[in-house]
């Protein structure tokens, strides 16, 4: 085989250059260092984190992770990225199976969507709930946030839910509280507080009803 290729681009979550893998051989380093990663902020959390550790525990050089990653907040924010991208996926295949919709029915079945991948993925619970202490992580998660009101205020306008009105920056808001109703539900337990979630799409649900056609209230059949 030839050399392995490799783009440089930027990532605008860091502001700074990483080496992206184009070959199956980097990419496959690449998500056993993510993996390494994930396993030491779960069996000691992430401050504990280092680039030495996690290297060492997925079996490569320091060398090979700075090839790829500038330092340990690099590997924690393509961890997030990684995970975030599931998140989008869950989200995008639990709307597609909605046999009815509404806008009670997309608040719950987007929130359900994230407890999925949270239960799935212990480790984004810990750096992302757990730990928006970290500058970097936190500006991450907003422009996600900022994504995925985009994407359901799309979602609800072009199905007939939502009227017009409904702002991005209300939407952009909706979702910003449920990621807080997130972080009080991760906060003192790894499982979640499902009560404390419920109660959480009881507000979402209120407050964007509120721009909700007669459809988006009472439900209407999903096209097929």
């Amino acid at each position: 085989m030839g050399a392995e290729q490799e783009q440089d681009v930027v990532d605008p979550s860091v502001g700074a250059v990483r080496r992206v893998p184009t070959q199956q051989r980097s990419r496959r380093r690449v998500e056993a260092i993510l993996d390494a990663a994930e396993e030491l902020v779960l069996d000691q959390g992430v401050e504990a984190l280092t680039t030495r550790a996690i290297a060492q525990r997925a079996g490569v050089p320091v060398a090979s992770l700075y090839q790829y990653f500038g330092d340990k907040e690099a590997v924690l924010l393509a961890l997030a990225g990684r995970d975030m991208a599931e998140m989008d996926e869950q989200v995008a295949t639990d709307l597609a199976g909605l046999e009815v919709l509404s806008v009670a029915g997309l608040v719950r079945s987007a929130m359900d969507s994230f407890v999925t991948v949270y239960r799935r993925r212990p480790a984004f619970v810990e750096i992302y709930l757990r730990g928006r202490g970290n500058a970097a992580v936190d500006r991450f998660g907003r422009a996600h946030n900022v994504r995925v009101a985009q994407a359901l205020r799309d979602f609800g306008i072009e199905h007939g839910l939502c009227r017009p009105d409904l702002s991005a920056a209300a939407a952009e808001l909706a979702v910003e509280v449920g990621d807080r109703v997130f972080q009080l539900a991760y906060e003192q337990d790894a499982a979640g507080d499902a009560a404390l979630v419920d109660e959480g799409v009881v507000m979402m649900t209120a407050y964007l009803e509120r721009y909700a056609t007669p459809a988006g209230l009472a439900g209407v059949p999903a096209p097929r």
